[in-house]
């Protein structure tokens, strides 16, 4: 089968979806990676509040539920603040090989988590595969996908 879309070389494996995020800590699913070469995320802050700070980070763990769940070394983000700095309307993309998990301790999925603190904040997230090994990527989209087109 040739892949030649890009949307059978990406697909979007979980989603914070964009709204005011008042301050606190929000997860994506844990998803399954091992069929991917690489996951990237993106994170998207629209207006951050007055004062307010976001990080971002990868965690990794053994299943669905989490087990041994950990932070993905050297995959977060510079924390964003608003005072001085002004990280509204921005983006960040967090890379990662799939081969960069703990394999040898069995670690197969991947979260992505944002903290936004002091002020609510605008902010979305995507977590995308990238290089699905069993064919088009399409078949890894999240159900959340609603239409691919083209």
């Amino acid at each position: 089968m040739s892949i030649t879309k890009a949307s059978e070389r990406v697909a979007v494996l979980a989603a914070l979806d964009p709204v005011s995020r008042s301050a606190g800590t929000v997860t994506s699913g844990w998803v399954p990676v091992s069929a991917w070469s690489s996951v990237l995320a993106v994170l998207q802050a629209g207006a951050l509040g007055s004062s307010a700070t976001v990080d971002a980070k990868l965690q990794q763990a053994k299943d669905a539920s989490g087990t041994g769940a950990k932070d993905i070394t050297g995959k977060a983000i510079s924390q964003w603040t608003q005072a001085g700095t002004d990280k509204s309307n921005k983006q960040a993309i967090v890379n990662v090989r799939t081969a960069d998990l703990d394999v040898a301790n069995d670690f197969t999925h991947v979260r992505f988590s944002v903290t936004t603190a002091t002020a609510a904040s605008v902010s979305s997230a995507l977590l995308l595969g990238i290089g699905y090994r069993r064919g088009a990527a399409t078949a890894g989209n999240a159900a959340s996908v609603d239409q691919v087109v083209g």
